[in-house]
């Protein structure tokens, strides 16, 4: 093909790298390869002589179809895309359990770890063994591995604050999992000391900063249908014994509570005050303003990005911690009487 450009073989490899050569040159190289059927240099073969995939590895913690209704994975993943920017690509990996094999033997330079997940320990002896730079969202602290973290104990210390401020002293909590076990159950005291995901636990120990007995349901997953089955349970009791208060630990789960207290024609929030955490735009939700803490979920996945970026380029970034915003909504108000 180079000789039928009249090039040399390392103008030739220029042409579709976008090296610095002539438009003139670039475009009879390409001429010359369209005439042979000729669709560029292998990418495999590339990446051998460069050491680099190209590919950074996104580990998140559930199946690719729950994560992809969340919206603060689609913006931190978003975030990861615009730090990474241009000659990168995204290797979606789950670490369910069942994903070993493949985080073992997949093609990338290095692993972001999202939404901490339960098995985030062996994920990470895996990487270590393969010597990877790592960065975790969100996740426990390891040696070796760049935290991106946001204030999630002291915006849910925060919010109760706030909850408490009302007036309200009768609450209960819809938590996300806590371990990898994804069913609901009730908060118990055994659940708690056996958790194994940060964000879960982070965010009833700063409620329970102010409401020490905080108890209520453990959710299967963060969504409104996961919020709607925790509040029918929780707003079904009689009215001398059901929650004035509600600290939902993600706005889909917020959202589905207060699908249930319309569903059981309470209205909110003067019977039941509704809190979520997030900040998340929820199509079809316009009815409140929901009470909730926003967080940077864009800048973290920017700064999971600027990190990974950084660290295959031979630096060494420090830990990353970012802060949330409380934000007070319609949902949120005295309890009745």
């Amino acid at each position: 093909m180079a000789k039928l450009a009249g090039v040399s073989g390392s103008t030739a490899s220029l042409a579709f790298s976008g090296g610095s050569i002539s438009s003139a040159t670039r475009e009879r190289v390409l001429t010359a390869a369209r005439e042979l059927n000729y669709s560029g240099p292998d990418p495999r073969a590339r990446s051998l002589r460069q050491g680099r995939s190209g590919i950074v590895g996104v580990i998140i913690e559930d199946r690719v179809l729950n994560s992809f209704r969340d919206p603060m994975t689609l913006a931190a993943l978003d975030g990861i895309s615009q730090e990474l920017g241009e000659g990168s690509g995204l290797l979606l990996l789950t670490a369910t359990g069942d994903g070993e094999s493949t985080i073992q033997s997949a093609v990338f330079d290095a692993a972001i770890f999202m939404g901490c997940s339960p098995h985030l320990a062996r994920s990470i002896e895996i990487m270590r063994q393969r010597n990877v730079p790592m960065v975790a969202i969100e996740g426990q602290a390891f040696d070796g591995v760049l935290a991106v973290n946001i204030d999630n104990r002291h915006a849910s210390a925060e919010l109760a604050a706030l909850v408490h401020t009302l007036g309200h002293r009768r609450l209960a909590t819809v938590t996300l999992p806590l371990t990898s076990v994804r069913e609901r159950a009730q908060l118990t005291d055994e659940l708690v000391k056996t958790a194994t995901t940060a964000v879960s636990l982070d965010r009833l120990l700063g409620a329970r900063q102010v409401f020490a007995n905080l108890g209520g349901i453990v959710a299967a997953g963060s969504s409104s249908d996961e919020g709607f089955a925790a509040g029918m349970e929780l707003l079904s009791r009689p009215a001398e014994e059901r929650p004035t208060a509600i600290l939902a630990q993600s706005d889909l789960l917020a959202v589905g509570v207060i699908r249930a207290a319309e569903a059981l024609a309470l209205v909110v929030p003067r019977d039941v005050t509704v809190v979520g955490f997030d900040g998340a735009r929820i199509e079809g939700f316009t009815d409140h303003d929901l009470t909730t803490v926003r967080q940077p979920a864009t800048e973290k996945g920017r700064a999971a990005g600027s990190a990974v970026t950084a660290l295959l380029a031979g630096e060494t970034p420090g830990d990353v911690s970012l802060s949330s915003v409380l934000h007070v909504g319609s949902t949120s108000g005295p309890p009745a009487g």
